[in-house]
């Protein structure tokens, strides 16, 4: 058996920006605060959306101060921003930071708790208010999940939050919002939406439904990711980019995520490195570890990406995919850890630390081969190098 959420409503494909007022009059909302970062609201995108809800009616605040990855502080920023004023929903404009920041938020609107109290095993279900999100990158998939994920600056702990309360009323998913995105985002954001496939698919909470939506992903994403980091504004691309990303989403949260996204978020939480790349940086060595316990649906996945066809065997079929992995993060020119920059010793010593905290966070227990302690500290050293 399985559960499916799903936003309420998504209006999908290029223009649909422009329906964002339509599609808050027919949900009764008319208070709307626009969460983003300072780099969209210099870009002329939120201006964009101003403009479009004020010349509608709508009497819209904005806050451009998220900042990546979020942090607790920058929540409460926001939070304090939103409380000034009488708003009925929140927007996240932008990548998967405005977009998580607007899914804490609009939660914490409704309670007064730390966003510690809201961090996994908690599920929070019940809502707070609307949630519309508009994605900028192809990536997260944040637009259609029921998580957000938060920095918790004073243990430099990412906290994964769950729950149908995170889970979008409505997702604007305009592909043309990304043709101006540069290649080293598009490459991140790229292969942060195929683990998303990826791990939904090969996830001990994979059903039927999350199975189609992952396939389907990584059918769009493998091939027209290239096309897209070497040509910016290939329309064809770039589209089929944003619907893998949805897709994605829409598998990973009604399936899960597993190993890899467990031990990314501490790598973004220590080391600031940007969750797409961390989750590169460790895909092709959690892939090869965890292979051996699922070898078909890994097969799956190659054959889904175009690596394999049915006349080879499931092994060959995952050593291609191995070794495809391997090559993208190469052509895509994803650094390891110790190319990143990041100081060894530092790095050494915190991967206790780190291994406890992928554990903690519940992701490696969906995989198909589950680690303990000892052997994640093992793959990161392996990852390092």
């Amino acid at each position: 058996m399985a559960a499916i959420h799903l936003p309420r409503a998504m209006r999908i494909g290029g223009g649909t920006l422009a329906e964002l007022p339509e599609v808050l009059a027919q949900f009764g909302l008319s208070r709307p605060l626009v969460l983003t970062d300072g780099w969209l609201a210099g870009s002329g995108v939120l201006e964009r959306v101003e403009n479009l809800l004020e010349t509608a009616g709508f009497a819209v605040r904005s806050f451009s101060g998220v900042v990546t990855d979020p942090t607790v502080a920058s929540v409460e920023a926001a939070l304090a921003f939103l409380r000034e004023a009488t708003h009925d929903c929140v927007i996240g404009l932008g990548g998967g930071s405005p977009i998580d920041t607007a899914k804490i938020v609009a939660v914490k609107a409704l309670r007064d708790a730390p966003v510690s109290a809201f961090k996994a095993p908690h599920q929070q279900d019940e809502p707070g208010l609307p949630i519309i999100a508009v994605p900028t990158t192809a990536g997260t998939g944040s637009e259609a999940t029921r998580f957000t994920v938060i920095t918790d600056e004073a243990s430099d702990e990412k906290m994964l939050c769950a729950g149908l309360a995170y889970l979008p009323t409505v997702a604007i998913v305009d592909y043309e919002l990304t043709l101006t995105k540069p290649a080293r985002l598009t490459a991140d954001t790229g292969i942060d939406s195929l683990v998303h496939a990826i791990e939904a698919y090969v996830s001990k909470r994979a059903n039927p439904f999350s199975d189609a939506a992952a396939l389907t992903a990584m059918r769009l994403i493998w091939p027209n990711l290239p096309l897209a980091c070497a040509d910016p504004g290939n329309r064809t691309a770039r589209e089929a980019l944003m619907m893998g990303a949805l897709q994605g989403g829409i598998a990973f949260s009604n399936s899960s995520v597993a190993l890899v996204h467990g031990m990314s978020r501490p790598i973004g939480a220590h080391f600031h490195v940007s969750h797409g790349l961390s989750n590169a940086m460790l895909m092709p060595v959690v892939t090869q570890w965890s292979a051996p316990s699922a070898l078909c649906r890994y097969a799956d996945c190659a054959r889904a990406m175009g690596l394999s066809d049915d006349g080879v065997s499931d092994q060959g079929a995952v050593g291609r995919l191995v070794e495809a992995l391997q090559q993208v993060n190469a052509d895509l020119k994803v650094p390891t850890p110790a190319a990143y920059g990041i100081d060894k010793e530092r790095w050494d010593a915190l991967l206790p630390l780190m291994a406890e905290q992928a554990l903690a966070s519940g992701s490696p227990g969906n995989n198909p081969r589950v680690p303990e302690a000892g052997e994640i500290i093992e793959l990161y050293r392996r990852a390092w190098a």
